[in-house]
Formats: C-alpha cells, sequence, structure tokens
C-alpha cells in the first residue's frame, strides 16, 4: 500500500469526553473498533497507512490526535526535542515517572467506551506506539478493551525496565489476564528505546498472557531509523517494510489476527 498524506477516506470528529474535546480520524464503516495511537511525531503517512490496513481487515478505526496536526502531513521523524519539552510540561502525560499511569489514558479510555457504542461487538482493540505504546496497557482498565497492542513502549524515559502505569492500575490489569485478557508486545531486538529490559518487566507482570515479539534490526526497514545512524525503532510504521516476507508486515498480519480473535467473536472478558 502506498504512503500518501492525503486522508480524505478519514473522517475527522472533534470528540469532547471528560471535559475535554480532541480531534480523532476515523475510517471504516463496519465492523469493531480498534483504537490507534500515533507516536512522537503525530499522525503520519505511514500511521495512516496502518490504519487502512486495519480497516480493510474488517475494523472500524478510531486515530485520537493527541498532538501534532489532524491530518497525515506530519514529517517521520525520529525525535522531536521541543515536543518531548512541551509534553514533559503538560498535565496529562507523565514522561520521566515511573509506575505512573498518564492523565491522558482516561480521555482515551472514555474514547474506547464511545467507540463501542457506536460499533458494537464484543469490545474494543487498542494499539499505543512508542510515547503511547504503555497508553494501550492502561487503556486495558476498561472492560470494553479485549486486545491491547503495545509498540516499541518507549516510557518511562530514562528508566529502561519501568513501566508508565501506576501500581493498582497495574493489579487491575492484572487480575483482567486472569480472566481472559490477552496482550501482546512488539519491539527490534536493538531498540535503544524501548530495551529488551522493558519486556522482561511486561512478562514477569503477566507472565504467558504476555506475548512480546521481538524482531532482528535487519529486519528494520534501510530509509527508517537506519539512514539516521541509529538502530529501527518504530515496527508498524518509518521502519516497517512492505513486502511479502517481511518480519514486519507478517507482525501486522498477526496484529490483525489478534484483534480478529478478540473482538470479532462472542468472548467477554472480564
Amino acid at each position: 500500500m502506498e504512503l500518501t498524506s492525503d486522508v480524505a477516506d478519514f473522517t475527522r470528529r472533534d470528540l469532547y469526553l471528560l471535559g475535554k474535546t480532541k480531534p480523532v480520524l476515523v475510517t471504516g464503516t463496519t465492523g469493531p473498533a480498534v483504537v490507534v495511537i500515533h507516536e512522537i511525531c503525530g499522525f503520519t503517512a505511514s500511521l495512516a497507512r496502518f490504519c487502512r490496513w486495519m480497516r480493510d481487515a474488517g475494523f472500524r478505526v478510531y486515530a485520537p490526535i493527541l498532538f501534532g496536526e489532524p491530518d497525515a502531513g506530519n514529517a517521520e521523524e525520529s525525535s522531536s526535542a521541543m515536543r518531548i519539552v512541551s509534553l514533559c510540561i503538560s498535565r496529562e502525560f507523565t514522561i520521566l515517572r515511573a509506575n505512573q499511569s498518564s492523565p491522558v489514558t482516561d480521555w482515551l479510555r472514555a474514547l474506547a467506551r464511545l467507540a463501542h457504542e457506536e460499533c458494537g461487538g464484543p469490545g474494543v482493540g487498542a494499539i499505543g506506539m512508542c510515547l503511547t505504546g504503555g497508553f494501550a496497557l492502561s487503556m486495558a482498565l476498561d472492560p470494553v478493551v479485549l486486545a491491547s497492542v503495545l509498540a516499541q513502549p518507549g516510557l518511562p524515559a530514562f528508566s529502561p525496565a519501568a513501566l508508565d502505569i501506576a501500581h493498582a492500575d497495574l493489579a487491575r490489569v492484572k487480575e483482567r489476564t486472569r480472566h481472559g485478557l490477552a496482550l501482546r508486545g512488539y519491539r527490534f531486538e536493538g531498540d535503544t528505546l524501548c530495551q529488551a529490559s522493558r519486556f522482561a518487566t511486561l512478562r514477569a507482570a503477566f507472565g504467558t498472557a504476555f506475548t512480546g515479539t521481538e524482531l532482528p534490526d535487519s529486519a528494520g526497514n534501510p530509509a527508517g531509523m537506519k539512514a539516521d545512524g541509529k538502530p529501527p525503532h518504530s515496527v508498524f510504521t518509518r521502519d516497517l517494510i512492505d513486502a511479502a516476507g517481511q518480519p514486519t508486515r507478517a507482525a501486522v498480519d498477526e496484529v490483525i489476527g489478534f484483534f480478529r480473535g478478540a473482538l470479532q467473536q462472542p468472548r467477554p472478558v472480564a
């Protein structure tokens, strides 16, 4: 699928939830809902492509815009120092502190509930990436979220083995896994922003309920982070190679299968 900044196949909705309004790009008209949360660079052409893959697989996709412009014109870049500083100042994001849930996840759970009301089905899927990777874990506090994917979760910064979720919230998610909730995670083996120690923490916390896939750096797109002289990081966007037989493209199909198993059959999770 070609990369394009044209988002004519998405509908912008400015949703007022919990006293705050945020733009959400929605694509698809049928099927259960999947919430796709963008990376530090915002909603990009490669994220729009990922959303289309989800839509074409039979899901209705809700992509909240937490920062950046509500279109696919945001530049693909490895980092943005000014944006990181602004997010550290924002009260909605917990960037540096370990064992703290970002307040913005309250709004994201409200979005998941709205999406479930609109789409029906047994529940909602969620995927966060990079800065928002751990948000998909906090979203699993809500019973409507039946499947969560943590793509290269990068927070908390500077604490590579820690998680960006409060202890009490983590305990509640762990309890849900005892009743069938499943979690998946993806990272590149050499990723310095999401290190192996974070996946080790997730495995220790959730046991077999968490399936962590660690791709070799050789699977990363040469035109992605490697072009900047850095190890690959973004499994489903900038560092993905869209070709048959590529591990990153196979990971997309794996996520689709994961969501289908949880959302396209009447199997409620407590």
